[in-house]
């Protein structure tokens, strides 16, 4: 058999990865037959089915799984390789994974992570979703638990605390209704306890953002960490710290990407950060202030 070409191998990761030929051409811009011709030619070359075809898209045989499995490994293998090679190696991109809420407290601090003549460039990646930081779909991962398995690496950077809050100017607070997470995405403990609770909703909405500009607008209660609600002059507590509610937030990398200095930069700045705002995120803050 003669050697396998790059190319193929990169455009059967692209199928694998969206289960078809139509993610797959919206990646790489060509089209789903040109796609489907060539992972055909690639399973005559190999003499392995690598697909389950189907209406509904393409499925991974047994040895797709394995052949995906090791693709991904090359592909980690050779980011380094193209870093260097790339023009814009000089600057390179650190990406750092949290969800809404989060996200919103860090770009609030940017300059505390992030300075006009760093070289490097933050990407901030906002979602719910558990990101692969082992196979670097990201550099860096806020998460609600540490690393668990691979060549990952974690520190734990503080419990956050949760609050029920509404708009300052609420006239009576005790009477408002409440805004509440979509049940459909009601994922975890905080974005669960006001249904658990059975108070009357008047709105749901499907991010952490979203709450947070309904409850500022005088939709209701809303329930947030406590680092969003003190931090906003605009909102006041509608209720004490709920007990049952606590987070811990970690922060998640690559085993061996960490040593590099502007990833390591960036961890340094996320944990100073973190240890200057213990009291925000546990709540303490507006109780002294």
């Amino acid at each position: 058999m003669k050697d396998l070409r790059w190319d193929d191998i990169h455009l059967f990761l692209h199928v694998a990865e969206t289960e078809g030929l139509s993610g797959a051409a919206r990646r790489t811009g060509l089209s789903a037959p040109t796609i489907g011709r060539r992972m055909l030619a690639l399973e005559q070359h190999t003499g392995q089915a690598l697909f389950v075809r189907s209406q509904t898209g393409y499925a991974l045989t047994q040895t797709g799984q394995a052949l995906l499995a090791k693709v991904r490994t090359m592909q980690a293998a050779a980011q380094p390789v193209q870093a260097l090679l790339s023009a814009s190696a000089q600057k390179p991109i650190v990406r750092l994974s949290s969800g809404t809420g989060t996200a919103l407290f860090l770009a609030d601090r940017f300059a505390k992570l992030n300075r006009p003549h760093d070289e490097f460039r933050l990407s901030f990646v906002t979602t719910e979703t558990v990101l692969d930081i082992a196979h670097r779909e990201i550099e860096l991962g806020i998460r609600s638990r540490p690393a668990e398995a691979g060549n990952l690496a974690s520190r734990k950077l503080s419990n956050v605390r949760f609050a029920p809050y509404c708009s300052w100017s609420a006239g009576q607070p005790e009477l408002m209704e409440w805004v509440a997470m979509d049940p459909a995405r009601a994922h975890y403990p905080a974005a669960r306890w006001v249904h658990d609770q059975g108070h009357p909703i008047r709105v749901v909405a499907s991010s952490v953002s979203t709450i947070y500009q309904l409850v500022k607008a005088g939709a209701g209660i809303g329930v947030m960490p406590c680092f969003i609600g003190d931090s906003d002059p605009g909102l006041a507590r509608a209720g004490p710290i709920i007990d049952d509610l606590r987070e811990e937030q970690h922060l998640v990398m690559h085993g061996d990407d960490r040593h590099q200095p502007h990833i390591r930069q960036v961890i340094d700045r996320l944990v100073a950060l973190y240890a200057e705002n213990q009291d925000l995120l546990a709540g303490e803050r507006a109780l002294r202030d």
